[in-house]
């Protein structure tokens, strides 16, 4: 299990940086996919295309991070998996292991909490 925990993760470090936004937004909640575009034009300020999405979203689920349904005829709604999650988790605690580095940014990141 641990072997089988320790390849996702590796999976996970591999990811470009569109597909773990992809996946932060899942984190939230899960999405359909215009809704995941939406979202993603925001933080990026720019149109995100549908050429660039949904082969990202196709590999992310074929690697095990997300999970797609179908809503109704035309249209799927995407879920984040407990892989996904983890993978999630383990770059958010990546990150933060290297900007907290003092108290001041411990309180910056406890700021940045308490507003979300």
């Amino acid at each position: 299990m641990a072997e089988a925990r320790s390849a996702e993760v590796a999976v996970a470090r591999e990811l470009t940086a569109f597909q773990k936004n992809i996946l932060t937004v899942l984190a939230e909640r899960p999405r359909y996919g215009l809704a995941i575009k939406r979202e993603l034009e925001s933080y990026y300020d720019d149109e995100v295309n549908h050429g660039r999405l949904y082969p990202n979203l196709d590999d992310l689920v074929s690697e095990g991070f997300v999970e797609k349904s179908a809503l109704d005829k035309r249209t799927n709604e995407y879920a984040l998996t407990d892989a996904g999650m983890e993978a999630v988790k383990d770059d958010l605690t990546w990150s933060l292991e290297h900007f907290v580095t003092d108290s001041e940014r411990a309180e910056l990141v406890d700021a940045i909490v308490e507003e979300a």
